[in-house]
């Protein structure tokens, strides 16, 4: 097993710190910023007709309708300033006396920017921008679709009463906020909302999905952030994606397990994320842009573990989920351990996937040797044994983010790390182990055989 990057050396200094195609969505009788969405079958934003594209919308939900303009935010953000300051007049300005304003330090980027750009600079922009709002399309449509397919029996023999529907409802309102933001910094070029496929018939199982496609959208967007070359852009996206880990962490309450067993929450390529994404869109409108991401041929994990409630539909067992629903389950026997032995079996490169199967699968790879374990701080890395055609297996590696830490803090609060693989972390096979860091995960895209694709180890 080779892990990539070791932190051991990186600790002690982070411990040192001391410190359009698309109109905007619109509606005509916005009362103080809120309206109700209007009844089923009808729908708030000029998109197609939710019977034609995503589940109908539930009556009698309401939502924050954002401006369609982010020049009316700023406007309404000034103006609120503008008043708190004359407001603040009256208590007393600073006198001569009084120590001078200290000066900020040096450094920074457009820290001092009077008229941020709220939209893409560049193609790399546009396209991860597009992908996020695939992304907020399909999670909005996978929790109203969760929603109206099972009853409220079936949600109650689940575990999760009136109040716990309520919150999946707010979270796919969230989701429209969401679309609407990305729509809005796109343009002409946003996308419209698409029909999606997706692998349950059951509470549990619709849950599980869930919580799967929460954690592929905030690491989508975490392994791009950093590298926008919108500063603004970036700024409003890191307020989204805070939203999609609390989602995740929702459900992985609403299925009995531990709710956030990790200390980092990793980032992918878009590459990556696309893969996995493009899997569950049936069709599109015609005149959908196409993305410029990679499609890598699909993996599956073929003995996934399984909650014991039925959560997953692979095999395997725990109790992480048994009782139901919780705000917190310390299990007693572990989901997965290190050094269990996993398979998997993956696709050749060739297959159409994506709407209208107008996307092909490819690879740049050589031969498959490892299986790259994509989570946290991490890039872990374990061999793989080839047993057929496009099937191998491995092992769950063990390993902790952090070695040993600074003296000083050992003294004081013991020497504690945590296990790099823990809750659903992404795997693929490789042809190489190549290092990688969190910054530079792309180097990794050219050496994909096949995957990622989530891997629930606790």
């Amino acid at each position: 097993m080779k892990t990539t990057p070791t932190f051991q050396r990186l600790l002690p200094l982070a411990l040192g710190l001391t410190s359009s195609a698309f109109a905007a969505p619109q509606a005509s009788d916005i009362t103080s910023g809120i309206i109700s969405i209007l009844p089923t079958g009808t729908s708030v934003f000029p998109f197609p007709s939710p019977s034609d594209t995503i589940s109908p919308i539930p009556p009698n939900v309401s939502t924050t309708v954002i401006p369609s303009s982010f020049s009316s935010i700023a406007t309404s953000i000034v103006s609120s300033a503008s008043a708190t300051a004359t407001g603040s007049a009256s208590i007393g300005l600073p006198t001569p006396s009084s120590p001078p304003v200290s000066t900020p330090p040096s450094g920074g980027i457009a820290i001092n920017d009077t008229d941020p750009q709220y939209a893409p600079l560049s193609e790399f922009d546009k396209n991860s921008l597009a992908l996020v709002l695939h992304q907020e399309y399909i999670e909005l449509d996978l929790f109203y679709t969760g929603l109206s397919r099972f009853s409220d029996a079936e949600f109650e023999a689940a575990g999760l009463t009136a109040d716990d529907r309520y919150l999946l409802q707010y979270m796919a309102e969230q989701e429209i906020g969401h679309a609407q933001m990305v729509a809005n910094l796109l343009g002409s070029n946003a996308s419209q909302p698409c029909t999606y496929r997706y692998p349950f018939s059951t509470v549990p199982q619709f849950l599980d999905f869930s919580k799967r496609l929460t954690r592929l959208g905030e690491a989508g967007v975490l392994g791009f952030l950093s590298h926008l070359d919108s500063r603004p852009v970036a700024a409003l996206l890191s307020q989204t994606v805070t939203t999609e880990a609390r989602q995740q962490m929702v459900f992985r309450q609403l299925q009995g397990m531990f709710p956030m067993p990790v200390w980092f929450q990793t980032g992918i390529t878009q590459s990556m994320h696309w893969t996995m994404l493009a899997r569950y869109i049936d069709t599109c409108p015609d005149g959908t842009q196409n993305l410029a991401w990679n499609n890598f041929p699909g993996l599956n994990v073929t003995n996934e573990p399984e909650l014991s409630n039925g959560n997953s539909s692979s095999t395997g067992n725990s109790d992480d989920a048994d009782g139901g629903p919780a705000v917190t389950r310390n299990a007693t026997q572990p989901l997965s351990t290190p050094g269990r032995n996993v398979t998997l079996s993956w696709e050749l490169p060739g297959q159409h996937v994506g709407w209208n199967n107008s996307f092909t699968t490819a690879t740049a790879a050589g031969e498959p040797k490892f299986v790259a374990w994509i989570s946290q701080l991490n890039v872990t890395y374990t061999p793989l044994t080839i047993t057929a055609n496009q099937s191998g297996t491995t092992t769950q590696p063990g390993g902790e983010i952090f070695g040993n830490g600074p003296q000083s803090v050992v003294e004081r609060f013991g020497n504690h790390s945590a296990p790099i693989v823990n809750a659903t972390v992404f795997v693929a096979i490789t042809d190489e182990d190549t290092f990688v860091t969190p910054f530079n995960l792309t180097f990794l895209d050219g050496h994909i055989v096949a995957g990622p694709t989530l891997y629930t180890s606790g």
